[in-house]
């Protein structure tokens, strides 16, 4: 006559009132056994059914009570027996108070037999059902906190793989951030070794783009919109180091600049593009950037007209495949990198991955 409650292999907790669930529960199969010992009573079947709620109730709040007390129980004695023997051991009490309750006094069973075989039937069949119901609702708290321990393992698991991946991002993230600034640095002792009077001008373009730029290196992850702006910013100032070199195209699709990404995505199909197409070049060459969403996907696509993959032999170098590895651990490995030559020069590098808009 008692509903499902927290395992009994939990730490014993202060008392509380039962839930309603449990409440309703209790009613429900006292109320079922008031109907079958009415079909029997000379009485109205509410009189009996009530008085069957009455013990349930008293039932419930003894077993509700042995959750939490004694706090500390002997070893010896489980709590969950302690919980079935009170339960027990309440019902002739339950029974002897809804007597009393329903005829409001001393019901005096020892002078009414009828009185005294209807106790006897109540307290019989509450003794009967309620050890039943008891072990049910253990066997079914039982489940419950094994589901339970499942879910909270699993959702510690999850935690842990989420910081794994974030330190891995942010180990690749940290990757990326020194290859950008050195090869940029790089760039401008030649100008200066050189004596270029470009030297000054594209070293405050330098100090201004990276004002910009660096916070957005530390973040896990971007969008489009903000790859474009950096890539934009990156291409004009490899154009004042070399002018007559360089030329760029950029074609965003408007619908694919909320799109998430990882940091420096574009940045590093573009300045792959450059070190090793555009820069070796002696006449330099043309790069376009494409970026387009359609049917759920987002492609980025990096061309250049350069010397090409043959002339220098590089594949996936230290930038694309550590691009890859991170869009690889940001979409589960739902993205591809491909890189592949372009007849009769040149090369093209292209990712695609979901369309995913950054969550509010």
């Amino acid at each position: 006559m008692v509903a499902a409650s927290p395992p009994p292999s939990q730490p014993a907790r202060s008392p509380k009132p039962p839930g309603w669930h449990r409440v309703g529960f209790t009613l429900g199969t006292a109320a079922l056994v008031g109907l079958v010992l009415s079909l029997s009573s000379i009485l109205p079947a509410y009189v009996v059914v009530l008085r069957a709620m009455i013990v349930g109730m008293s039932a419930l709040l003894a077993f509700v009570i042995l959750e939490g007390w004694p706090r500390n129980m002997p070893r010896w004695l489980p709590r969950w027996a302690a919980q079935l023997v009170g339960v027990v051991a309440v019902v002739p009490f339950g029974a002897y108070a809804a007597y009393w309750i329903t005829l409001g006094g001393n019901p005096q069973l020892a002078q009414n037999e009828a009185r005294l075989v209807g106790y006897l039937s109540l307290a019989f069949a509450a003794i009967l059902f309620a050890p039943w119901v008891v072990l049910g609702a253990m066997v079914r708290q039982r489940d419950a906190f094994a589901r339970q321990q499942a879910l909270t393992f699993e959702l510690e698991r999850s935690e842990l793989a989420r910081k794994a991946l974030d330190s891995r991002l942010r180990l690749l993230q940290a990757q990326v951030e020194p290859h950008f600034l050195f090869n940029t640095l790089a760039n401008v002792r030649e100008l200066v070794d050189s004596g270029s009077p470009q030297a000054s001008r594209v070293l405050d373009s330098l100090i201004t783009y990276l004002r910009g730029v660096v916070p957005r290196l530390n973040e896990t992850v971007t969008t489009l919109g903000q790859e474009v702006q950096l890539v934009r910013s990156y291409l004009e100032l490899m154009q004042l180091r070399m002018p007559d070199r360089l030329r760029f195209e950029l074609q965003v699709d408007p619908e694919a600049l909320e799109l998430r990404c990882p940091p420096a995505t574009l940045l590093t199909l573009v300045e792959n593009a450059v070190r090793h197409g555009i820069d070796p070049s002696e006449e330099g060459g043309r790069i376009e950037v494409r970026v387009e969403a359609r049917d759920g996907r987002c492609r980025a696509q990096v061309r250049d007209d350069g010397i090409g993959l043959g002339a220098t032999g590089v594949g996936l170098g230290t930038g694309l495949a550590s691009l890859r590895e991170r869009l690889e651990l940001l979409f589960g490995g739902d993205a591809r990198l491909t890189l592949f030559a372009i007849v009769p020069r040149g090369a093209c590098v292209e990712v695609d991955f979901p369309a995913q808009r950054i969550s509010p």
